[in-house]
């Protein structure tokens, strides 16, 4: 089917009268409308055409529209449908020949033309539906953050966050209900945010200001070790910089983290990116909570986290683009499975200290080839009224590319 018969509408706080007249047609010619409340409250009361109001679970209501597929069906969805918006969701699931998508402007544009700020000198995230932690890799200091809300309590949940951080002094605009007669602005700071009256809908903006003495944590991978709480099962900061850069990220890419103790190198993977997703495996209990409060704390709470034994945790996981393996390399069948899991190009990396694991990748390397390296770093540590060299243990370092 290549006829259009979807159509999604950007609409602003203005409402039907806003829209253009490609849109009015658009919306005008459905025999479905689809919204929110809000949205299907700017149509007549008159109107008698069939309604889908949202549900939740979100999913059902799409199900419902792909069920009347060829249908004349036309969303009626707040700013810009692509711009985490509805839009996005729909083109996974239905062709783009079959839609129609005018957008009107998001809520990132009019919240810049407020500010006087240069949309692509941002960081812009939604909180609408995710955790809130997911700001915390957006933290560092000049930043300026544009969020849209999940409601009136997110400013406040904004504001803590920010404190917490040691961004006391953190300027906070709330922008609510931008390009209506009821669009409001106001203006704080974190540390002294206590305004509890907010419209539902709103956009949070944010100067980051870092208190004196804070260290800012970087995107780029090699975190201080003591960013992670850990029980000494951790890549230390050097030989995770090395790896990480071994691994290369690219934006959209799955890492399986295989052993992966506190989580660092899946984290830090995930950090280089906000489209790079990771999946950490780990037996331990106690290593477990860190990777889910490490994840939380470093702002990549969609970290996929899986309890068990290697390889038997392993079962039915999507394909990735990498494999590091920190722990467990000796584990009957584990490099058979990791190497067949990936695709053409996918990288395999294991880091080990000990003589069996590198008896072990020798093997792999007879198998398949790739190239070693050994890591050897060198820390100063007091000894007496003195500093010395206190070497860390070495690390061998393994990579295969799957060609």
């Amino acid at each position: 089917m290549t006829q259009k018969w979807l159509s999604i509408i950007g609409i602003g706080e203005d409402g039907i009268e806003g829209l253009s007249a490609i849109a009015l047609s658009l919306l005008h010619q459905a025999t479905i409308i689809v919204g929110g409340e809000r949205h299907l409250s700017m149509l007549s009361p008159d109107d008698q055409r069939q309604k889908i109001l949202w549900q939740s679970p979100f999913q059902s209501s799409i199900d419902q529209i792909i069920e009347q597929r060829g249908q004349s069906i036309c969303i009626l969805a707040s700013g810009d449908p692509m711009c985490y918006g509805v839009g996005v969701t729909l083109t996974q699931r239905i062709p783009i020949s079959e839609i129609t998508i005018i957008p009107a402007p998001s809520a990132f544009s009019l919240a810049c033309s407020r500010l006087g700020w240069s949309l692509t000198e941002v960081e812009t995230l939604s909180l609408c539906g995710r955790p809130a932690d997911l700001l915390q890799s957006y933290i560092y200091p000049g930043a300026k953050l544009l969020i849209l809300s999940a409601g009136k309590d997110t400013p406040q949940i904004v504001a803590d966050i920010l404190t917490k951080r040691g961004f006391d002094d953190s300027k906070i605009t709330v922008l609510e209900r931008m390009g209506g007669i009821h669009e409001r602005i106001l203006k704080g700071v974190a540390a002294s945010w206590q305004e509890t009256n907010i419209a539902s809908l709103n956009t949070i903006a944010v100067e980051c200001i870092a208190d004196s003495g804070v260290l800012p944590l970087s995107r780029f991978p090699g975190l201080p070790d003591d960013a992670f709480h850990h029980d000494g099962q951790l890549t230390k900061r050097e030989v995770r910089a090395i790896t990480l850069s071994t691994l290369a990220p690219l934006p959209g890419q799955l890492l399986w983290d295989v052993g992966a103790g506190c989580g660092s190198i899946s984290i830090e993977w995930m950090r280089s990116h906000s489209r790079c997703r990771a999946i950490a495996l780990e037996q331990n209990p106690t290593r477990l909570k860190y990777i889910a409060d490490n994840a939380a704390a470093l702002g990549t709470p969609h970290l996929q986290i899986i309890p068990g034994k290697v390889p038997e945790s392993m079962a039915n996981l999507p394909t990735p683009d990498a494999i590091f393996i920190g722990g467990g390399v000796t584990a009957p069948g584990l490099f058979d499975i990791c190497w067949n899991a990936l695709g053409p190009g996918g990288k395999l990396v294991a880091n080990v200290v000990t003589l069996e694991g590198e008896q072990t990748l020798f093997n792999w390397y007879e198998q398949v080839g790739g190239n070693f390296t050994r890591i050897a770093i060198q820390r100063a540590e007091p000894i007496g009224k003195f500093l010395g060299w206190k070497g860390m243990a070495m690390v061998t370092q393994w990579v295969g590319v799957k060609n």
